[in-house]
């Protein structure tokens, strides 16, 4: 989908990022409020899952890791079974790149084989160390909502800004997972944390 094109130099920040959350709100279910309001918790579950499934449209994922072109895109969730749910009605009958798109809970322990984005909730916080050691061998986009996400690893962090959800990138997380991150999704990035060297 490509209604989140580049802007000219003269388009404000604020006017690029509310494009761009209006361009993944609506594309994913046309219903999520983002501006008005403070932001209830029925809705910051339905936008981060808007996020979520538009993340897949800006990330490139090593080669190898979707040869098949059957395979389904897969995105895992910790300890947050509502934005699970609201994902999967989001998603149902949608392809991202021509491909299917699935809805996985992740559990203690379990393995992320086959899981391209995951999402760690705050309430699944002590796995993360686990999870992003495992995801950075399989080149998983490891989301997080936590202060400290993207120092515990993930690639991208949801927090709240002026009644709004937006979220930071960390480079050195992405290329620990050998992810490339599209030019347009850094643009609207509330802070990019860059490599280290």
């Amino acid at each position: 989908m490509n209604c989140c094109t580049g802007t000219g130099p003269r388009q404000s920040w604020s006017r690029v990022t509310t494009a761009f959350v209006a361009c993944l709100v609506i594309a994913a279910s046309g219903a999520v409020r983002v501006e008005g309001q403070p932001i209830d918790s029925a809705s910051e579950q339905s936008i981060k899952a808007a996020y979520l499934y538009k993340f897949a449209d800006y990330v490139e994922w090593p080669d190898g890791v979707m040869e098949d072109p059957a395979t389904f895109l897969t995105i895992g969730v910790v300890s947050a079974d509502s934005l699970a749910d609201e994902l999967q009605v989001m998603t149902a009958g949608r392809k991202v790149h021509g491909r299917s798109i699935a809805v996985r809970r992740v559990g203690p322990q379990e393995p992320l084989d086959g899981v391209h984005i995951l999402f760690v909730a705050a309430a699944g916080i002590d796995e993360l160390a686990r999870l992003t050691t495992m995801a950075q061998e399989h080149s998983v986009l490891v989301v997080t909502e936590v202060g400290d996400g993207l120092e515990l690893g993930s690639v991208i962090n949801f927090r709240p800004v002026n009644q709004r959800i937006r979220f930071d990138v960390s480079l050195e997380s992405a290329d620990r997972s050998r992810l490339r991150l599209s030019a347009r999704l850094l643009a609207v990035a509330a802070d990019v944390k860059p490599r280290s060297h």
